[in-house]
């Protein structure tokens, strides 16, 4: 089986991306999985630029030397692209790159 993850936050409830992010954050940081990609989608990405506390979960995430991704076609939808840039999110066209980790063996955990 395989130990890499591909987490997808795309609740806005605060609660539940909470806990994705900090299963990503902490599958990371304790060595509980090889590889850890996190993905943010439209309730999440407007989720972070509301909630300091979901901020702080994903600045540690980048802290790792990780980088999330954002989706490019809901961030320039609602206008969020820029500020997301800002704090350190790749924003970019998430569906071949979500395949591609997929086809590569990543375990996609959505929240």
């Amino acid at each position: 089986m395989s130990d890499k993850i591909l987490v997808i936050i795309s609740t806005a409830e605060r609660d539940k991306a909470h806990a994705g992010a900090m299963y990503a954050l902490n599958a990371l940081k304790h060595s509980w999985m090889s590889e850890v990609k996190l993905f943010l989608f439209g309730p999440a990405e407007s989720l972070i630029l509301e909630d300091p506390d979901f901020e702080d979960l994903i600045r540690q995430f980048i802290g790792l030397d990780q980088t999330p991704v954002a989706c490019r076609f809901l961030a320039d939808r609602s206008g969020q692209s820029s500020a997301l840039e800002d704090l350190g999110i790749d924003v970019q066209n998430v569906g071949p790159l979500i395949s591609a980790a997929i086809k590569s063996g990543f375990i996609p955990l959505v929240w």
